[in-house]
């Protein structure tokens, strides 16, 4: 189930001018709440892409490993070693 969290968050100087030219008639966007949500969605974008990043990049060292350095595990096996 989705929940809603009101924040207050404090800016001031350049950041404020910054916010402030990109929301309203001027700017992207119609208030600071959508301004800073897509900000959120977009980090959450990224922190994902990273992290899908790195599982691609272990996938592809283990897949470029030689034939003879992967051992049979049984699933207790596997359980047990990722229990550490």
């Amino acid at each position: 189930m989705s929940r809603t969290t009101t924040m207050t968050v404090r800016v001031g100087g350049a950041l404020s001018d910054f916010v402030a030219a990109n929301v309203g008639d001027e700017g992207s966007y119609e208030n600071v709440s959508e301004y800073i949500r897509d900000l959120i969605r977009r980090d959450k974008e990224r922190a994902e892409g990273e992290a899908f990043d790195r599982l691609k990049a272990e996938l592809n060292h283990a897949f470029a490993a030689p034939e003879d350095s992967y051992q049979p595990l049984t699933a207790a096996e596997v359980i047990a070693r990722n229990r550490t």
